[in-house]
Parts: structure tokens; sequence; C-alpha cells
């Protein structure tokens, strides 16, 4: 594996005025399967069913106000959604897996956490019962809420540094 010098271009005894960067660290496996395999292959299916499956997407969002057939308007907005569903994914595996940059993946894991809470906030004209009554959750419930309860927790835990070991010492690259 080549080290952040040989993959940044930089030589060893160049001189760098900006910050050393933060590398080094293990990813413990429960990080590395769910941000690297699984939420990056959910997301994606996600953008697949607000792409290729808008009406199920919205009749499974609110049924009572899901438009059939769906406005021109409305598929297009569904399909950016799908876009951005798409960017998420690909951002999350790709930038991740191109780093072992801490600063860059505490940094992007910030970033997804506060859309975390943005996307559960979309949410809330379903009412307050939408977030905690999981017996009554279909498919695209537990997607929206249940996996991005998911998600923001183990954002949180790999910012606070659960499951790093003991030591939360991290060398720097020089």
């Amino acid at each position: 594996m080549a080290t952040d010098s040989q993959r940044t271009g930089s030589s060893a005894g160049a001189s760098n005025t900006s910050k050393p960067a933060v590398s080094g660290f293990t990813l413990p496996l429960p990080y590395r399967l769910f941000f690297l395999l699984i939420e990056p292959v959910a997301t994606f299916t996600g953008a697949y069913y607000a792409f290729f499956g808008q009406q199920t997407y919205l009749d499974l969002t609110h049924a009572a106000s899901s438009p059939s057939p769906i406005p021109l308007g409305t598929s297009i907005a569904m399909t950016q959604l799908a876009n951005l569903y798409f960017a998420f994914a690909l951002s999350e595996a790709v930038i991740l897996r191109s780093t072992s940059d801490l600063r860059v993946w505490r940094a992007m894991l910030f970033c997804l956490l506060i859309a975390d809470f943005g996307h559960l906030y979309t949410v809330s004209p379903l009412g307050p019962q939408i977030y905690w009554s999981v017996l009554s959750w279909n498919a695209i419930d537990w997607g929206n809420i249940g996996f991005v309860y998911l998600g923001a927790s183990m954002r949180l835990a790999f910012l606070a540094g659960v499951g790093f070991g003991g030591s939360r010492k991290v060398k720097k690259a020089a």
C-alpha cells in the first residue's frame, strides 16, 4: 500500500507548510463493513428506487398524497433525489477507500452525520410517531428512519473514537 507521501506525490524531505496529515489508523471491521460496503449498497438501492421505481417510492413515503400519474416536475425532483443518493453512495465508497487520513474520514463522516439529521427532518411532516412507531414502518420507513438511525449511530461512534482501542493517540505523518 502506498504511503501518504507516495499517494500525494510529495517527497519525504519536501517542506510542507500545511498541517501534517493524520494517518496510520487501523479501521475497525464494523466501520469498514458499514461505511465501505453496507451503506453504499443501501444508498445505491435508494437511488435505484428513486429513479426507476418512483411510483413505489412515493406510495411508500405517503400513499395518501402520492400522485398518479407522477407529474413531470415530481419525476424530475425524484430523479434529482436519485442523483443525490448516487453521489452520496459514490462519495462515501470512493473517498473513504482512497485515503488513510483520519482527518478526511472524520470530515466526511461529520458531513454525512449532518446529512443524517437533515434526512430525518424531512419526514417530520408525517408526525412525531414516525420516529418511534417501528412496528408500523414499511420498507421506505426502515430506509428513511431506521437505517439513518444506524448510520448516524455509526458516525457518532466513529467520531467519538469507539472501537479504536485504548490508545487514542494517532501518529502524524511527517
